[in-house]
C-alpha cells in the first residue's frame, strides 16, 4: 500500500469523525465546494513556489495539493483507485492522441 492509499483510507475514515477533532472532518463537513476551493488555493501556492524556483516550498505545497486533492475526491465519493485506474488506462497513449479522442 502506498502512502497515497494510506492517506486516502485515513481521509475516508475521517468522513464520519467529529469536525472538532479533525481538520479533514472539518473540511469535509463544509461540503464539496469548500474542499474544491481549498484544493485550488493549494494548487496556486504550489504554482507560485514552482515559479519562484523554491524547491523546498514546492515540495511542501505539492504534498498539500495531493492531500487536498484526495479530500476533494472523497467529498464527491471518487475513489483514489478509480483515478489510478484512469491513469493506467491512459498509460502508453500520447497526451496529444488522448486529448484528441475526447
Amino acid at each position: 500500500m502506498s502512502i497515497l492509499d494510506t492517506l486516502a483510507a485515513t481521509i475516508e475514515v475521517r468522513k464520519g469523525a467529529d469536525p472538532d477533532s479533525s481538520w479533514t472532518a472539518r473540511l469535509l463537513a463544509k461540503g464539496p465546494e469548500k474542499c474544491a476551493e481549498k484544493f485550488g488555493e493549494e494548487a496556486v501556492e504550489a504554482i507560485i513556489a514552482a515559479v519562484k524556483g523554491d524547491r523546498d516550498n514546492l515540495t511542501a505545497e505539492a504534498a498539500d495539493v495531493l492531500y487536498h486533492l484526495l479530500v476533494m475526491l472523497a467529498a464527491r465519493d471518487v475513489a483514489l483507485a478509480d483515478v489510478l485506474a484512469e491513469l493506467e488506462r491512459r498509460e502508453g497513449t500520447s497526451g496529444i492522441a488522448e486529448k484528441a479522442a475526447r
